[in-house]
C-alpha cells in the first residue's frame, strides 16, 4: 500500500447515540486530544563531604487524561420530508428537526432516542428533551438536573481512501457557544470530553457491500468479527457496526446535511428584552426593548469533571464523569444611538440609563428572546432566556461608539433547571 496521508478537507464526523448514528457536518478546526497525567519526583539534597550533590528527576505516568474534543457546525433547521426511508428524521411529513438536534440532546441529559425525538429515560415519570412537531422542535432543558449525563461515541473519519478512523468512546457534551457574527452564518462551537481515543484502523472494513465473516478480513487482517467497523463505499462511506460477523442492523439520520436552503445569516437576528413587570414598574424601565444587534454570544456549560482512578503501579484511564453547575451566559453588542424619531424602547442609550438606574435591585430579572435568522424568518433558532441578570452596559470606544451588554441566564429557583429554552423552525419544503 502506498503511502496515505490524511487531509481535513476530506473528514467527515458520526455520532453514535442510542446505537443510531448521526453524520455531523463540521467546519474547518475541529480537533480531538488526549495526554497523560504525569508525576515528577526530584532529588534535592545538600552537598557531600566528597562535594557531591545529587540533582536527578525521574518522571511516571500517572493516568490518562480524559479526551478532549471540539468542533463548529453550522446551525441548520430543516422540514422532515417524512415517510419511510433511509436516514431520514422523522416519519411524519413537515416535522421539524436539525442537523446538530444530537448534541443539543446530548448536552440536555437525553439517554433515550425513540425514532422521532429523545427522551431522558432514568426517572420517572421521564422527560422529552426535543419534542417536534409540525410548528417547530422545542428543546427543554427541564431534565438536565443529573449528576451524569447521555453518552455517545463519536467517530472522526479521516481521508480520501484507506481510511483512518478514530473512535471517542463515552463522549459528553460540555460546552455550546452561539456566536451572532454580523456577516457570517449562524454556528455553534462544540465541545467535550470522553474516556478514551481508541484508532479503529485494524477493525475497519472498506467495502460497497455488507461485509461477509467467511470471506471478508478487516484492515488488521482478521475475519470479520462482531463490534468492527464497517464503511460502506457506495453509500458516502457512512459507518456501520457489525452485529455478527456478516450482519449489521445500525440506523443512520442523515437528512439535509447535504441541502443549501438550511442555513442561517446572522445579519437576520433580533433580540428582544422584557423585564420582570415589578422592575419596570419600580425603576422606570421600559415594558420592552428591541435592540438591533451588532454582535453577540450565548455559551451553555455542563462544567463537566471526570473521575479517573489512583491506583499506583498502573496507569489509570477515566471511569466516568460528573456534572457541574449548569450556567448559561453571553453577551450583545448594539450600536450607542439617540434619535428622538424612535421609541425609548429602541434607543439603546436610553436602555444604558434605565439599566444604570436599577441599583437599589439587587437580582433583576428580564425575559432575553434572540431570534437567530429573524423574527419570524424561516430558518430560524430562537434562544430564550426567560429569567436573565442583566448587568450595566459598558461602552466600547471603537470608530463607531458601541454598548456591550452581558447577562446571565438564572434558573427561576435555584433547584429549577428553566434557564434555557430552544425553538428551531425549519424552512418550506
Amino acid at each position: 500500500m502506498a503511502e496515505a496521508l490524511y487531509f481535513a478537507r476530506d473528514s467527515k464526523l458520526f455520532i453514535e447515540f442510542d446505537s443510531v448514528f448521526w453524520e455531523i457536518p463540521v467546519l474547518d478546526g475541529f480537533s480531538f486530544t488526549q495526554t497523560t497525567n504525569a508525576t515528577e519526583i526530584t532529588l534535592n539534597e545538600m552537598e557531600s563531604t566528597a562535594g557531591v550533590s545529587r540533582r536527578g528527576r525521574r518522571a511516571f505516568n500517572d493516568s490518562l487524561a480524559p479526551v478532549e474534543w471540539s468542533f463548529s457546525t453550522y446551525i441548520r433547521p430543516f422540514k422532515s420530508v417524512g415517510g419511510v426511508g433511509t436516514g431520514l428524521a422523522d416519519d411524519t411529513a413537515n416535522t421539524h428537526h436539525a442537523v446538530e438536534e444530537v448534541l443539543w440532546a446530548m448536552f440536555t441529559g437525553a439517554d433515550n432516542y425513540d425514532t422521532t425525538n429523545f427522551d431522558f429515560d432514568r426517572t420517572t415519570p421521564s422527560g422529552q428533551v426535543t419534542n417536534p412537531d409540525t410548528t417547530d422542535m422545542n428543546i427543554a432543558f427541564t431534565s438536565s438536573n443529573v449528576s451524569t449525563l447521555g453518552t455517545a461515541n463519536i467517530y472522526f473519519v479521516l481521508g480520501n481512501t484507506n481510511k483512518q478512523v478514530y473512535k471517542i468512546t463515552q463522549a459528553v457534551v460540555n460546552e455550546a457557544t452561539v456566536d451572532f457574527e454580523i456577516d457570517g452564518i449562524a454556528t455553534i462551537n462544540w465541545s467535550g470530553f470522553g474516556a478514551q481515543i481508541i484508532d479503529m484502523w485494524s477493525n475497519t472494513i472498506e467495502k460497497a457491500s455488507t461485509p461477509d465473516g467467511a470471506t471478508d478480513n478487516n484492515n488488521g487482517g482478521n475475519a470479520v468479527a462482531a463490534n468492527d467497523l464497517w464503511l460502506d463505499s457506495s453509500d458516502e462511506y457512512r459507518p456501520y457496526i457489525m452485529s455478527s460477523a456478516s450482519a449489521t442492523t445500525t440506523a443512520h439520520v442523515f437528512e439535509d446535511v447535504t441541502a443549501t436552503d438550511n442555513f442561517i445569516r446572522n445579519r437576520l437576528t433580533v433580540l428582544d428584552i422584557q423585564p420582570d413587570t415589578t422592575l419596570s414598574g419600580q425603576t422606570g424601565l421600559e415594558t420592552s426593548y428591541s435592540m438591533t444587534l451588532t454582535g453577540g454570544s450565548v455559551t451553555f456549560s455542563n462544567n463537566i469533571t471526570y473521575i479517573t482512578p489512583e491506583e499506583l503501579g498502573t496507569v489509570n484511564v477515566p471511569v466516568g464523569h460528573v456534572t457541574g453547575t449548569r450556567s448559561i451566559s453571553g453577551s450583545f453588542t448594539c450600536y450607542l444611538n439617540r434619535d428622538d424619531t424612535y421609541t425609548n424602547d429602541q434607543v439603546s442609550a436610553n436602555f444604558f440609563e434605565d439599566m444604570k438606574g436599577i441599583y437599589t435591585v439587587i437580582t433583576n430579572e428580564s425575559d432575553l428572546t434572540f431570534k437567530i435568522g429573524g423574527a419570524s424568518g424561516t430558518p430560524r433558532l430562537e434562544i430564550n432566556l426567560p429569567t436573565c441578570h442583566v448587568e450595566i452596559p459598558s461602552h466600547s470606544i471603537d470608530d463607531v461608539i458601541s454598548l456591550e451588554t452581558t447577562f446571565q441566564a438564572l434558573p427561576s429557583t435555584i433547584t429549577s433547571a428553566d434557564e434555557a429554552a430552544l425553538v428551531y423552525v425549519g424552512a418550506a419544503n
